[in-house]
């Protein structure tokens, strides 16, 4: 079966956009209109002819609507095989007209959850006859056609004005789109169910996302990939704007939600700034204002900083503007920007610019994903945070006020380096970071490198890490990596603590006049 001249029409949609004109497109072609309620108001409303389910079923509305479309004259006419004698035999014994094309969108399941409307309310916005006509028409698509998406309406009308009726390419392919479209509501409930009944991972767990682009490349120009959003109402890359620049690539959207994930761990009202690179920190620091904050952040890693993402916490002045810009900067991303800065930063139009509205929670709740051979792990997000109560003292000197702030700081930066992670850091910004190394030795030692370079690169006379605290996200299972921070120069460790050598290493540390605390919470980032 190739084309499919549409005699009889099914319109019932939640989504009223573009009803009308399809509607009027249709009648235009002579094709007979059946829908229900709001649906067939809008449409009566419009001077469209239109009929109602229940007078060509011959069966009225009930139980508020909730029964009205779910009747064999409807699904019979969606899934008999028009070749199929049996099947048109059966049609003209009981009455049952075809039904050639069907427009249907569900009941706002997801937007109703999402405005957080109580059980009851949700629950009547689960959709049952919908989802049974989709499944029903899409089944059938070798003679109707389904459309779930008010977007795919002009080019219905186009195929339909042009050819007299649709093709069996558009048919398979709007098929495909329904089924994904049920899958991903029946989704949505599953996980709503779950979360009343207080169960974290279910038997059976699915996951769905709306497609927003298809990437060029994946990591690699051999790979294939593209960027989904889930729903989640959360500031971020997939509810940014993108004011200017080049699409976004899979690299830089994932580097883009490192960096911003990274900065909303801090209070906004103390300016705050993140350079990532390949997923990692390379500078991050506050500062009285976000250009001050921006440049000691640079200061830490200048060379990496090229080509890196910057996340703010504020919004984007005008010298903070021309201070990035003097750096090559792959994307700016920040809740908001001003005029000026927007102007300045469009003299570099290959540049990203994005803003959020606001910074993402760092305690709101979600799952990860993270795909294995022959299945999948799923964890929730590390919403962990520690603050000073929850610091103990284990060495025979405790850490002055200056390095106690110092060691949160580092240790919420710890929380979103790779592991093994070892973060100095001094007078609120990063001074060296060691990051995704196999032993937390060479991360430690990597750090002090960084640290002595940058030194170098800004003109002083001794390493950053001179004074500095360091941070590391695990605990040290062996003296050395420590010991590799006091030859740094650092003078106070932050780490959570829980080795079988902890009494070893707090040994170390007293002998090395070092001050450390244990955090009790452990920060991997794999």
């Amino acid at each position: 079966m190739t084309k499919v001249t549409i005699k009889r029409a099914l319109l019932s949609v939640s989504d009223k956009a573009g009803l009308v004109d399809l509607a009027q497109a249709l009648a235009d072609q002579g094709v007979e209109i059946l829908s229900t309620g709001g649906s067939a108001k809008v449409i009566r409303d419009a001077g469209i002819p239109v009929k109602e389910v229940a007078d060509h079923t011959g069966f009225p509305e009930m139980m508020d609507g909730r029964v009205k479309t779910l009747h064999p004259k409807i699904h019979g006419g969606f899934l008999a095989l028009r070749d199929n004698a049996e099947h048109v035999k059966a049609m003209g014994e009981h009455g049952i007209g075809g039904i050639d094309l069907v427009a249907v969108n569900l009941y706002p399941f997801e937007a109703t959850v999402a405005s957080g409307a109580d059980f009851d309310t949700c629950i009547e916005n689960i959709d049952i006859g919908g989802p049974a006509m989709v499944r029903s028409a899409a089944k059938n698509h070798a003679f109707v056609t389904i459309v779930t998406d008010p977007a795919d309406y002009p080019e219905i009308i186009e195929q339909i004005k042009s050819e007299g009726g649709t093709t069996h390419e558009m048919r398979k392919k709007l098929a495909a789109k329904a089924y994904a479209r049920t899958a991903a509501y029946d989704t949505a409930i599953s996980q709503w169910y779950a979360e009343q009944n207080g169960v974290t991972f279910a038997d059976r767990s699915t996951f769905a996302g709306t497609k927003v682009q298809e990437c060029r490349y994946g990591e690699n120009p051999h790979q294939v990939a593209a960027f989904y959003k889930n729903g989640e109402d959360r500031p971020g890359i997939a509810t940014a704007v993108q004011h200017q620049g080049k699409e976004l690539s899979y690299n830089n959207l994932n580097d883009t939600d490192a960096a911003f994930e990274l900065v909303s761990e801090f209070d906004p009202s103390v300016p705050t700034v993140a350079i990532i690179k390949h997923a990692n920190p390379c500078g991050v620091a506050k500062g009285a204002t976000l250009k001050e904050a921006y440049e000691k952040a640079l200061k830490c890693d200048p060379v990496s900083a090229f080509g890196g993402i910057v996340a703010l916490n504020g919004t984007v002045d005008a010298e903070t503007a021309e201070g990035i810009i003097k750096v090559f900067t792959e994307v700016i991303i920040a809740p908001n920007v001003t005029d000026e800065a927007k102007a300045i930063i469009g003299a570099k139009k290959n540049l990203r610019l994005l803003t959020t509205g606001g910074l993402a929670d760092p305690t709101q709740a979600a799952k990860m994903v993270k795909t294995v051979a022959g299945g999948f792990l799923v964890q929730n997000r590390d919403t962990g945070r520690v603050t000073l109560d929850d610091l103990k003292v284990v060495t025979k000197r405790a850490p002055s006020e200056d390095e106690l702030k110092d060691m949160l700081f580092a240790f919420q930066v710890g929380k979103h380096v790779k592991s093994n992670a070892i973060v100095y850091v001094r007078d609120g910004m990063t001074v060296g970071i060691g990051a995704g190394q196999m032993n937390r030795r060479d991360s430690s030692r990597i750090a002090a490198i960084r640290a002595g370079e940058a030194a170098e690169m800004a003109g002083d006379a001794e390493s950053l890490a001179k004074g500095s605290v360091v941070a590391s996200d695990a605990f040290f299972p062996f003296a050395d990596g420590l010991l590799a921070a006091a030859e740094a120069g650092a003078t106070a460790v932050i780490q959570p603590g829980g080795s079988m050598r902890d009494d070893e290493v707090i040994k170390a540390a007293d002998e090395a006049g070092l001050a450390m605390v244990f955090t009790g919470m452990r920060h991997f980032r794999h």
